[in-house]
């Protein structure tokens, strides 16, 4: 392992509706939702869902797409979701989360083993999309 002190703070994920998003992120996959209402009465310009402690996902509407000027090209990337995230369980959560997954009938890849990451060879892993296209990858190391 690396001494480095990088943290990954958060993702921000294109999506049509973030309220719905939020919902899907919530129910699906058990992530907390955060700053919804605010989002709703217009108080934020976009919600988040929480992931763990340090890392959140943020759920910013297409029509901000706009704005993104700070960086050349950043208003085109709208819409074009990354490759794909992954998130680390442990493996009674890995097993809850795709269940859970199959209960709101979210399409699941089949299980692979073996995957490399970050923290080595993953003892199973699968994939999924979230409702706007975006890919997840799952994954638990043995703990």
């Amino acid at each position: 392992m690396t001494t480095n002190s990088m943290r990954l703070d958060h993702v921000v994920l294109w999506v049509a509706d973030p309220v719905a998003a939020a919902g899907f992120y919530q129910e699906a996959v058990g992530l907390e939702p955060i700053r919804v209402a605010e989002f709703a009465e217009g108080m934020v310009a976009f919600p988040s869902v929480r992931v763990n402690e340090e890392t959140i996902f943020d759920l910013a509407p297409l029509t901000m797409a706009a704005r993104m000027k700070m960086l050349p090209g950043a208003a085109e990337s709208a819409g074009h979701p990354v490759n794909h995230v992954c998130l680390s369980l442990p493996s009674d959560a890995f097993d809850a989360l795709r269940a859970r997954l199959e209960e709101h009938g979210v399409a699941v890849s089949g299980v692979d083993h073996n995957l490399s990451g970050a923290r080595g060879n993953a003892t199973s892993s699968f994939y999924f999309r979230d409702p706007d296209g975006n890919v997840f990858e799952a994954r638990h190391y043995g703990e």
